[in-house]
């Protein structure tokens, strides 16, 4: 049984990882699952959170996602995310800027397009908020 699982983190405007890693945590809508080689196939939508990327036994990388979805086959984990922020750049000013932003998308809000999109940054903005602290 191979010890390690190719994983890709990709986003609209790049491939942000790929690599072989031990194990991977995935924020799906269901609840956080993790993925080990020789996984179980699955296809699972993404709720804002961290992917946490291990190597060693620890957390090598993580990464706070927006949304998405992930693929899992025994041997890959493709994790296609809307947005995703590696932990680094998560400091209190970016989240706060990031909430601010999305509270005043919410504020101007008109149509019904407008505020799904407006609740949904705000959510992704809100879960950054708890998480990053």
């Amino acid at each position: 049984m191979a010890d390690t699982l190719k994983l890709e983190l990709v986003s609209p405007e790049r491939l942000l990882l790929s690599e072989q890693v031990e194990m991977v945590l995935v924020p799906g809508t269901e609840g956080v699952f993790g993925v080990l080689p020789q996984h179980a196939p699955t296809l699972s939508t993404l709720k804002p959170g961290f992917v946490e990327v291990y190597e060693g036994g620890a957390v090598k990388e993580r990464f706070f996602v927006t949304g998405g979805f992930a693929e899992v086959t025994p041997t890959t984990c493709t994790v296609l995310v809307d947005e995703a922020i590696p932990q680094a750049n998560l400091t209190a000013a970016y989240v706060a800027e990031r909430l601010a932003h999305a509270k005043a998308l919410a504020d101007q809000a008109g149509g019904e397009e407008d505020r799904k999109k407006a609740a949904v940054a705000l959510a992704a903005a809100e879960a950054m908020s708890q998480l990053a602290a």
